[in-house]
């Protein structure tokens, strides 16, 4: 009886190796948990009310991602792709790592828009396509599922140690009191101070390591650059015309 309490780990599991849609296995294994557990449907609503009440980041989470759903409905992939087609030498390398420098600004203010599942899949993925596909390729789905891994690293490294350099902000405010129970009391501005030459590197770091490794991946997958596949196309393309 105990492992019927874990049917929810396993839908999970299995739906995310089958690529599901995301937000239902979610959903599935939440109902399913719910009624293993003995906590019955009224009372998952009434958990995941109080829930939702007493944590507001969950709740602006759910927002980000109802809004997003309603915008990737009416074009926002088909704009984010279309948008690439105007910015010539992008690969998605380049991306991921602007991606990164924009994101760690962001979390310097403590400011989130979307993450993984609110930018970096409606917003990032189709512009890597994009990316690739401006040089006259088809995108690899192993390619792009090797960005998809890089997106969802930068992301979680940049906000890791940028969020910190927000005075007052959760991340600050747990290595203080961190350091206080250690014996060390320090102020959060001297943190945040301490801090910025380490996100700094952390960013410039990881920026140029997913950069330097799109291009294996593009050699790997399409072999040649993406860059003489572009002056390949666009040299076809002036002989045409002639």
């Amino acid at each position: 009886m105990e492992l019927l309490k874990l049917l929810g780990v396993l839908i999970v599991i299995v739906g995310f190796a089958l690529k599901l849609d995301s937000i239902l296995i979610i959903f599935l294994a939440i109902v399913v948990t719910a009624l293993a557990g003995g906590l019955g449907f009224g009372g998952m609503l009434e958990q995941l009310g109080a829930s939702f009440t007493g944590n507001r980041s969950m709740a602006i989470f759910i927002m980000i991602l109802l809004i997003t759903g309603t915008l990737e409905r009416n074009g926002l992939r088909e704009a984010a792709a279309e948008l690439m087609h105007k910015v010539k030498g992008a690969t998605a390398g380049k991306l991921v790592a602007a991606y990164g420098v924009l994101r760690g600004l962001l979390g310097a203010f403590n400011v989130g828009f979307g993450g993984v599942a609110g930018f970096v899949r409606p917003v990032l993925m189709p512009m890597a396509e994009g990316a690739i596909r401006n040089t006259g390729r088809e995108p690899d789905p192993d390619h792009l599922e090797d960005v998809k891994g890089m997106a969802s690293a930068m992301e979680n490294i940049t906000w890791f140690f940028w969020q910190v350099l927000f005075v007052g902000g959760a991340g600050g405010v747990l290595v203080q009191t961190t350091l206080a129970d250690l014996g060390y009391q320090v102020e959060l501005v001297d943190l945040a101070i301490v801090e910025i030459p380490v996100a700094i590197v952390a960013l410039v770091f990881t920026a140029i390591r997913f950069i330097l490794k799109d291009r294996k991946l593009v050699a790997k997958y399409y072999g040649t650059s993406l860059s003489s596949g572009a002056s390949k196309q666009t040299d076809s393309t002036s002989d045409g015309r002639k």
